[in-house]
């Protein structure tokens, strides 16, 4: 009996080593730290609170990727206009944050799936009563946008359009944007529809957001340097999985209250 007991004892040791050796071998194919690279200034998808600490929904969505493959994060604000030598020089790992997918950034950047639309449209002071039903209404005013977002790449492809406005005022983040709106510096800001519409949750009744897109439609999503195909499906992997049991979903729901993500992977 105690010789049975004994070998009974060896062989769950031995399966216990087996398992722990598993483990750590999934922990060591998985790199120790992911950097990722943000506009700390693009609410709700990333920006600092009111303890200055960075939050939001893609950093939400960030810390549940890293936590499933039990590696650290760390979030680095940057110059988003540089985003792509950042990513490139390897200061950060991954871009994550609002990112539009676009056919030109796909030359420099390896993108992950897309898991949500975006639309570019106009946003006016509610007070001036401003009127913008087309693109040709941006003809002769004073158009804010932020700087190496998707609508200066927008309106640099169209220069007729451009040449038909008064001025083109690029700002480093939405939010310095919409502040000169609000202090009639400007006539328009022509950016994000899911970042317009938060700031106008929390300034009611100073900006109001008008149904005109601008450009096409453009999907949201995470982008790595273009020879690091292993750790971006790696990423890839467990948000698939995220989606697939419901936690991206809820994270929408806790920013957005409802879940405003694409459902297909």
């Amino acid at each position: 009996m105690k010789k049975i007991l004994a070998i009974c004892m060896m062989l769950v040791v031995a399966m216990a080593a087996l398992a722990g050796c598993g483990n750590n071998a999934a922990k060591k194919d998985a790199p120790q730290k992911i950097v990722v690279g943000l506009d700390d200034n693009f609410p709700p998808m990333g920006f600092k609170d009111e303890k200055n600490e960075i939050t939001g929904f893609d950093i939400d969505l960030a810390k549940e990727a890293a936590k499933r493959l039990g590696c650290d994060v760390e979030f680095k604000a940057i110059d988003w206009n540089s985003k792509e030598a950042e990513l490139k020089s390897g200061r950060v790992d991954v871009l994550w944050n609002g990112l539009d997918i676009t056919e030109k950034r796909k030359e420099n950047m390896l993108f992950s799936n897309p898991y949500m639309d975006n639309r570019q449209i106009v946003f006016v002071a509610t007070s001036k009563g401003v009127k913008i039903g087309s693109e040709a209404d941006l003809a002769g005013k004073v158009i804010g946008t932020q700087s190496g977002g998707t609508t200066e790449e927008y309106f640099e492809g169209k220069k007729d359009l451009k040449a038909s406005m008064k001025e083109v005022k690029y700002y480093p983040d939405f939010i310095n944007a919409f502040m000169d709106l609000e202090n009639g510096r400007i006539d328009a800001v022509v950016g994000d529809e899911i970042i317009g519409r938060y700031y106008i949750s929390k300034h009611p009744d100073k900006i109001t957001a008008i149904d005109t897109v601008i450009g096409d439609v453009t999907q949201f999503g995470f982008a790595f340097r273009k020879d690091d195909q292993a750790l971006r499906d790696k990423v890839q992997k467990v948000f698939d999985e995220m989606i697939a049991d419901g936690t991206v979903a809820k994270i929408s729901e806790k920013w957005f209250t409802k879940d405003i993500t694409l459902k297909k992977k």
